[in-house]
């Protein structure tokens, strides 16, 4: 045999056992495997709950919310649990149909998980790098929260799916979806329909309409964070129009049916269980659900520690409530204030509205939903979404980034009328407050006083670090619009690196308005970004707890934020030192205004915005930071009162309380020469 064709076969035969040896390895991982997982199903299989075991609730431990002593509590989440169980063809066709189409659109189809959807989550848990664990079907869910824990690992998630196959091949899909919706959690220690019904809507669930369905519905994803008594009902009653949009989608619901429901107006049961400091401690609520989630919240017994003083809060909700009761003579329907610590960033009080427990929004017949009320006792307007445009009180921030290219409190401007060109389609001619000019004037005059339009053109000394005092007393900058935007863009990054969340638009939706206030702000975010002022450019975020500690003492969360410099030093003593200055702001405000305190040092600004919306007053000592505002939810206009008339008296009723119980510190003058006002 030729020695070529001998190689060959010896080739031929290497390569089949190579490729016999691979078949075989092939074959006995694969029988590894089916074995592996038939004793993985029948392990886990094994523990699968007794049927009433769906509807008997394990004895839990409730989460309790303190103020900052951890003597004074303030709310208790799950102390109780509300559940009245209902059989099946008690509960509306179209409530079942609104969860399963949120829910789990192919419960009928599967087999106790969906594949596709597993498929998808287990994508995004990839890319997001942490088991985020999506996509779960109504047997997954009852399993989890019934007999697992929250704990995201794969084990946890190996025997959801293998126990929610087992229950879905061992029950009718109906049983399953009957323990189902009287097995889940609505917020309000409420567990199933019915006692969500009787919640919420104070009817049986049978009698319930196919827009409080949705929103029951709606609920099941954030009990805590879309609940109507918080500050996200709004979103709530968007995550209610989803819902009918999917039951559109699936085939449960017309269009034409869908659109005439969302229109509908609901009305919520009033919340009768105690609960103090209510913005705050919802607002809590609501990071703490989003973050451990409520099954945790609820089996652990967590103790929460808060930042809230509650005789500071007391005074706060005291002081807001009157002073509303005052300014709806003028039309201003509402109030809010925030307090906080700039040296810790703790907050020590949040109002977000003049009475959270009024029986009702005003005027009668309003409706949040449809932004028509000019007062909501629920919506939390010292977080809510939407902010509020803060006036004039947004000025500090341009002249800080003005002070950081070189300028200072003595640098010239002219106060003339002045044409800023074409901004939103016509030509911006600001105006001051009195409508008078004043010529030739100091920036500490101008932003003492509020003064419009040289405060505009602080916003090109903003962008512009080589430009001279003739350039801002002779306004030569205009029309130089590159290095308006330049400004507006520095200024608007000084606001965020202070704290201010909200300015995301793009720059040219807001233009030189920007100075006196034209974007969207919140009122914790005001206040916080103040507090860098009081504690001479050093940033502290907001902090709202303390430390969270487990049943057992062991401590799970602590706040430990540290300071970080977002100004330099002596900018933020300059901006303090005009804003407390109460000769540089008479000729606008008058010697003895709601913004003087005598013998002490407070740094403060008002605002007031366009058409009169919105009034505010922010100011500081080195030891507490504190804002008001006042207006109307719907944001229709007040009867042309200022920041300084009807915001400026409930926060110098509330300043002399805090200048009285916190211990008396002044400011430190900066370190160049200025020029001051004579009194």
């Amino acid at each position: 045999m030729p020695k070529r064709n001998l190689n060959r076969k010896v080739y031929q035969k290497a390569g089949h056992g190579k490729w016999f040896f691979l078949l075989k390895l092939s074959g006995f991982a694969f029988v590894f495997f089916v074995f592996a997982g038939i004793f993985l199903f029948i392990y886990y299989a094994k523990d699968l709950p007794r049927p009433e075991k769906f509807t008997e609730r394990q004895f839990s431990e409730s989460t309790k919310i303190y103020d900052r002593t951890g003597q004074v509590l303030l709310y208790e989440i799950y102390g109780e649990e509300k559940r009245t169980v209902v059989p099946l063809d008690k509960i509306p066709s179209y409530l079942k149909e609104a969860i399963i189409a949120t829910e789990d659109a192919n419960f009928y189809r599967h087999f106790g998980i969906d594949l596709k959807g597993l498929a998808r989550s287990i994508l995004a848990d990839l890319k997001l790098g942490s088991p985020a664990f999506g996509g779960s079907t109504i047997p997954q869910q009852l399993i989890r929260s019934t007999f697992l824990s929250m704990e995201k690992t794969a084990e946890r998630k190996i025997r959801e799916i293998i126990l929610a196959i087992e229950l879905d091949r061992r029950y009718s899909k109906d049983q399953i979806l009957e323990w189902y919706l009287n097995q889940i959690p609505f917020g309000q220690n409420t567990y199933g329909v019915e006692a969500a019904s009787q919640t919420y809507f104070k009817k049986s669930v049978s009698e319930i309409t196919l827009a409080e369905a949705a929103t029951l519905a709606a609920l099941i994803k954030g009990p805590s964070y879309y609940s109507p008594y918080g500050s996200h009902k709004e979103e709530l009653l968007g995550r209610k129009d989803y819902v009918l949009n999917r039951m559109v989608a699936v085939g449960f619901l017309s269009k034409e049916k869908a659109d005439l429901t969302k229109q509908e107006t609901l009305e919520f049961s009033e919340v009768l269980r105690p609960i103090k400091a209510p913005h705050f401690t919802l607002w809590v609520e609501s990071y703490l659900e989003e973050k451990y989630g409520e099954d945790f919240l609820m089996t652990n017994g967590l103790k929460i520690y808060t930042s809230l003083d509650w005789e500071i809060q007391k005074s706060a909700e005291t002081i807001i409530e009157e002073g509303v009761k005052k300014n709806m003579a003028y039309n201003a329907n509402n109030g809010a204030l925030v307090a906080i610590d700039p040296k810790t960033g703790e907050i020590l009080a949040m109002v977000g509205s003049a009475n959270w427990y009024a029986t009702s929004s005003y005027p009668a017949g309003c409706s949040s939903s449809k932004n028509n009320c000019l007062f909501d006792p629920k919506f939390n307007v010292a977080t809510g979404s939407p902010g509020r445009q803060p006036g004039s009180s947004f000025k500090p921030f341009v002249y800080a980034t003005a002070f950081e290219n070189g300028f200072n409190a003595s640098t010239v401007a002219t106060d003339i009328e002045t044409n800023f060109g074409v901004w939103g389609g016509k030509e911006y001619i600001p105006q001051n407050y009195d409508g008078k000019f004043r010529g030739e004037i100091t920036l500490r005059s101008s932003l003492a006083q509020s003064l419009n339009i040289p405060s505009i053109k602080v916003l090109y000394l903003a962008g512009d670090k080589s430009a001279t005092e003739a350039d801002i007393a002779t306004s030569s900058f205009l029309g130089k619009e590159n290095v308006f935007v330049e400004g507006l863009k520095n200024s608007i990054a000084t606001a965020k690196e202070m704290g201010i969340t909200t300015l995301n638009k793009p720059l040219s939706s807001y233009g030189p308005a920007i100075v006196l206030g034209g974007g969207e702000v919140k009122l914790l975010d005001m206040v916080s970004a103040y507090g860098v002022f009081a504690a001479e450019g050093e940033k502290i975020p907001p902090v709202s707890i303390l430390k969270i500690v487990d049943s057992k003492g062991n401590i799970i969360e602590e706040n430990k934020k540290t300071p970080q410099r977002v100004l330099e030093k002596n900018i933020a003593r300059q901006i303090t030192d005009i804003l407390s200055d109460n000769n540089a702001r008479a000729p606008m405000f008058g010697t003895r205004s709601s913004l003087y305190f005598e013998g002490y040092q407070v740094a403060v600004k008002t605002g007031t915005t366009q058409d009169y919306r919105d009034a505010w007053v922010i100011g500081y000592t080195p030891l507490i930071a504190v804002g008001v505002w006042a207006g109307n939810n719907d944001n229709s206009s007040i009867d042309r009162r200022t920041g300084a008339m009807i915001a400026a008296p409930m926060w110098h009723q509330f300043m002399v309380q805090m200048l009285e119980k916190f211990p008396k510190e002044d400011f430190t003058k900066p370190e160049i020469n200025q020029t001051v006002i004579p009194s």
